[in-house]
């Protein structure tokens, strides 16, 4: 039997895992929370809640707090396709082909 060749993460997938991930970890999972635990900008973890997450049946919700429309967090409803352990047993390898630091 030959070797199986080793396995390629896709890199647009492993953002939205890493990113439902973190809204799961953070304690307050805000904007501004997901752009310093990843470093990326603002439009694209945005665009990742908004347009990449719901693609894979992951359900996320933004609670309110505060007066402004910004003031709040999100929160992690609904994995959707993705499996949470999987993740977590894998987010050394997700990170790697970010470039990103492992969260704490």
């Amino acid at each position: 039997m030959s070797p199986q060749p080793e396995s390629v993460l896709n890199p647009t997938i492993c953002r939205r895992m890493l990113i439902a991930y973190l809204i799961e970890r953070l304690e307050k999972p805000n904007n501004p929370a997901l752009e310093e635990a990843t470093g990326w900008p603002r439009r694209t973890v945005q665009d990742l809640i908004a347009k990449g997450l719901p693609g894979h049946g992951t359900r996320v919700e933004f609670v309110q707090e505060g007066v402004r429309n910004n003031d709040g967090y999100y929160q992690l409803q609904d994995w959707g396709s993705f499996d949470r352990d999987w993740i977590a047993a894998h987010l050394a390898e997700i990170c790697q082909v970010l470039g990103v630091k492992v969260p704490e």
